[in-house]
């Protein structure tokens, strides 16, 4: 099963890049700082954007399931990584096929609850207008608004969904409740009323900020979504690991992390069992990682979920599964964009495990730990596993399904980023004064 082919010859120079010291970091980081964008933005002015909260937009649901909304307000939690001074969001109806409008929107500082801080709403416009109207299949991306964002910090962006809406559109596992009112716009009100809590985040794809500097996607399937963490606290792994480089590295730490997780999501397939898993990564890469503002890293821990729904008599070759990881690599580089790789994690003792199974996750593993294809590398697998039974998660960090970690445990695969590598000095210098 493996894949003896030579690594591409285009990351030899991009890992000598991230094995260099500071300065030379520092230099080429900032020749690949985020190009300006024209922005659509009352004054005209100019603005380098980088994403500092994401996720990864999926459906629709089985039609059985679908909510739908009838002129009601949305208002949506989400937590920032990093900072700025402008703000713009981007809403999707991708996985719609019939026209949405957005009535109003707003943003705000959240207090607790569905609760704003007072004196933080503000409107947000597309073309200069407050409401705007999706076509099926489409995105719309805000106009940026003069709006001080926090880093570590909740916002509340309300959406006032016009008429009918089917919520066909939304990331399935936010772990994080926003709220949804009774009939009528309450973008602007403080204390909204509640009619009921969503465990999802409908329509909202990405918040930008003014900021000269990198982001970091994260591309992966339920371990990345975070599933087996403690609901309403940012305890995902790249939660962790957004934190753990400010904490670590100052002012090089300032970087976007940008969670596009979808829990079920395959690297070789579209789920079976429906579309709120997400496309396989090959498909949805474009959106989810090359349109994300300010991309310049990207870490993928996906391909689990290949290997344990994988037949046991017929399991997937690990050759393609290689191939699809170079893939990724090739389209990523081509873009300037790092890639660090991420070993698959152990799950003895969930439903499916099987020793023929394990010997797939293993090759996978181990061509990743050889070929050097990958700009940098996070052993993820030594980093959970059980010294005493290397094939099962360590007890400590296990959620209890043998698959997914709990908070620990996903603390641990933060823990287990090799920042010295790769990010240190990472950020260009004009982010001082973003």
């Amino acid at each position: 099963m493996n894949d003896d082919s030579p690594a591409p010859e285009a990351g030899s120079s991009r890992r000598a890049f991230l094995k260099a010291g500071p300065a030379l970091a520092t230099s080429l980081a900032a020749s690949l700082a985020v190009p300006a964008l024209p922005a659509r933005a009352q004054t005209g002015s100019a603005v380098r954007w980088c994403t500092t909260w994401g996720a990864a937009p999926a459906g629709p649901p089985p039609a059985a399931s679908i909510q739908t909304y009838s002129s009601q307000t949305l208002r949506l939690i989400v937590h920032t990584s990093i900072g700025g001074n402008r703000v713009r969001i981007r809403i999707s109806n991708e996985m719609g096929s019939a026209p949405m409008r957005i009535g109003r929107a707003t943003i705000a500082l959240r207090a607790s609850g569905a609760a704003v801080q007072p004196g933080t709403l503000r409107e947000l416009r597309f073309g200069g207008v407050p409401s705007v109207t999706l076509r099926g299949r489409a995105p719309a991306v805000s106009d940026a608004l003069d709006f001080a964002v926090p880093a570590q910090a909740d916002l509340a962006i309300s959406l006032y969904l016009y008429g009918s809406t089917p919520g066909t559109t939304l990331h399935n596992t936010a772990l994080q409740h926003s709220y949804v009112s009774p009939g009528g716009d309450y973008t602007s009100t403080v204390s909204m009323p509640v009619t009921r809590n969503l465990t999802s985040w409908p329509f909202l794809t990405a918040v930008d900020v003014d900021a000269a500097v990198p982001s970091l996607v994260v591309l992966g399937d339920s371990i990345t979504d975070g599933q087996g963490s403690t609901i309403n606290t940012n305890r995902r792994w790249p939660d962790y690991l957004a934190r753990r480089l400010q904490s670590s590295l100052g002012a090089a730490g300032r970087i976007g992390v940008v969670n596009r997780g979808i829990s079920g999501n395959f690297l070789l397939y579209d789920n079976p069992n429906g579309l709120l898993a997400g496309y396989a990564t090959p498909e949805r890469f474009d959106r989810d990682v090359l349109s994300t503002s300010g991309v310049r890293y990207l870490l993928m821990l996906i391909g689990i979920n290949d290997v344990r729904a994988s037949s046991v008599t017929n399991p997937v070759p690990a050759s393609e599964m290689i191939a699809a990881y170079r893939q990724l690599i090739m389209r990523a580089q081509a873009r300037d964009i790092a890639v660090i790789g991420a070993t698959l994690t152990p799950f003895e003792g969930f439903s499916s495990y099987h020793p023929v199974l394990e010997g797939l996750r293993r090759t996978v593993n181990d061509w990743m730990r050889a070929s050097g294809e990958f700009d940098a590398l996070l052993d993820t697998d030594a980093a959970v596993r059980d010294p005493a039974q290397p094939t099962r998660i360590l007890p400590a960090y296990d959620s209890g399904d043998h698959l997914h970690f709990n908070d620990a445990g996903y603390q641990a695969i933060a823990n287990a980023v090799p920042l010295a590598s790769f990010l240190a000095g990472a950020t260009a210098p004009s982010e001082q004064s973003a």
